[in-house]
């Protein structure tokens, strides 16, 4: 099972910051994410949001193993 981890208001929306979660892939995890709570996968597809897989951020669709640690980070802004 990946390890899933929420930060910010991601984590204040869902009411839990980090979940063990099987799934083939991020589009995979965000559709059952989304499926089980519609607002959370809302904000999940977010504009600015990125996701993290093994500390990197990426782009797209990645595959998820086992190990795998999944982070959504939401929309950052400073000065």
């Amino acid at each position: 099972m990946a390890r899933v981890l929420l930060f910010g208001p991601l984590r204040d929306l869902a009411g839990w910051r980090e979940r063990d979660i099987a799934a083939a892939s991020v589009s995979a995890l965000r559709a059952l994410l989304a499926s089980e709570d519609a607002d959370l996968g809302a904000a999940l597809d977010g504009k600015g949001v990125q996701v993290a897989v093994d500390q990197a951020v990426v782009r797209g669709d990645v595959a998820l193993s086992a190990t795998s640690e999944v982070a959504f980070l939401p929309p950052m802004s400073g000065g």
